[in-house]
């Protein structure tokens, strides 16, 4: 996120000095001859004239400095302090929640909610869903995952959506406002998507509901704001569609991709098998449509590389993450989408064949150095 305290000059207006401007009065020859010296030069009474515009205008810009200073120096210490005392309202928040997250482990959407949670420092609870008969989520109506519980005293909320999951908890840290209002902000709304399907969206979930003190100190402009937003829709309208056609791309994948399922998630001995060889058969049919629907290049990959290196271009080489110093929300979606990949073919062509390494090992980082 952005910090930078942008310190402007008192009015904003520079102070201009006229040197010389005034015209000289009218004087008898012999008065102008008593004022210049025999060789015509100035004389001491016109050098001092002269001299003293130049002295007050020296003068004043030197004060306008020393005020732009002292401007400056109080911005950034407000600013300071405004940080330190959101960042113990922050982690006195997190104390008071007991999360739980119901989760795929290898789901994109799933993995950029544990980035987040894991760089805040909130501690939670991770129960694995059975993809299959989804046994632990039969409580909700909502049948997705992500879910997650969010308990808070005597308040227990149920959050759906990794996006607005993501948002409401950063609103909460941020504003401190009880969770259980935050979460209307954010209401479900039953739409149909291209295919006929009934779905259900979440409103404003890439919006933080911050007031404008609390979006300066998240941001520092407007700028910043609309960036981190556009990206997080991004990862979730583009990155997260590349990432079936990659992993399934051939048979050897597939299976490989299902293999890897099976043992980071919750199946039996006999409905893992099932799942590890009917599954990769039917994703690897399934890729292709996908590849179909969402208009990809014959080698998938090259979508997988554009995408990658296009981020890459949209942080730019003058910060090492999108959020400046620190990762924002859109540097957390993006890296939560890609490292599901991890220990595939897939992931180590992405690394090898696009610039995005640097900066996907700069958030990894970021997250284990969170303080816990």
């Amino acid at each position: 996120m952005a910090h930078a305290v942008r310190a402007l000059w008192p009015g904003g207006r520079a102070l201009t000095w006229r040197l010389g401007g005034r015209p000289a009065l009218g004087l008898p020859a012999q008065s102008r001859a008593g004022l210049t010296g025999a060789a015509g030069g100035p004389g001491p009474a016109a050098t001092t004239r002269k001299g003293c515009p130049r002295l007050l205008g020296a003068a004043a810009l030197a004060l306008g400095g020393a005020l732009g200073l002292y401007h400056t120096a109080r911005w950034h210490l407000r600013a300071q302090n405004l940080r330190a005392d959101l960042s113990a309202a922050q982690l006195s928040l997190s104390s008071r929640l007991q999360l739980t997250l119901y989760q795929y482990k290898t789901c994109p959407f799933c993995s950029k909610v544990r980035a987040f949670l894991d760089f805040h420092a909130l501690p939670y609870q991770v129960v694995e869903v059975n993809p299959v008969r989804r046994a632990e989520i039969k409580f909700s109506s909502y049948r997705k995952v992500p879910i997650l519980l969010a308990q808070e005293g005597d308040s227990l909320q149920q959050l759906n959506d990794s996006s607005v999951i993501i948002s409401a908890l950063k609103t909460y840290l941020v504003s401190g406002q009880p969770l259980e209002d935050i979460i209307t902000y954010y209401p479900p709304m039953k739409a149909v998507n291209d295919q006929g399907k009934e779905v259900t969206e979440f409103c404003n979930k890439y919006w933080l509901m911050l007031d404008e003190k609390e979006a300066q100190w998240m941001y520092g402009g407007k700028e910043a704001r609309t960036e981190e937003m556009k990206w997080r829709q991004w990862a979730d309208d583009w990155l997260v569609h590349l990432i079936s056609p990659n992993v399934y791309r051939t048979p050897t994948e597939a299976l490989a991709s299902f293999d890897y399922i099976v043992k980071e998630g919750n199946f039996g001995t006999v409905e893992g098998a099932m799942a590890k060889y009917m599954g990769a058969a039917a994703m690897y049919l399934i890729s292709k449509r996908l590849k179909s629907r969402h208009h990809l290049q014959d080698d998938v990959r090259e979508d997988l590389y554009e995408a990658a290196n296009k981020w890459v271009a949209a942080v730019g080489k003058d910060r090492p993450f999108m959020g400046g110093q620190k990762p924002n929300l859109a540097d957390l979606a993006v890296y939560g989408v890609l490292r599901v990949m991890e220990g595939l073919e897939a992931f180590d062509d992405l690394m090898h064949h696009t610039h995005i390494q640097p900066w996907y090992l700069r958030v990894e980082k970021a997250i284990a150095e969170a303080p816990q």
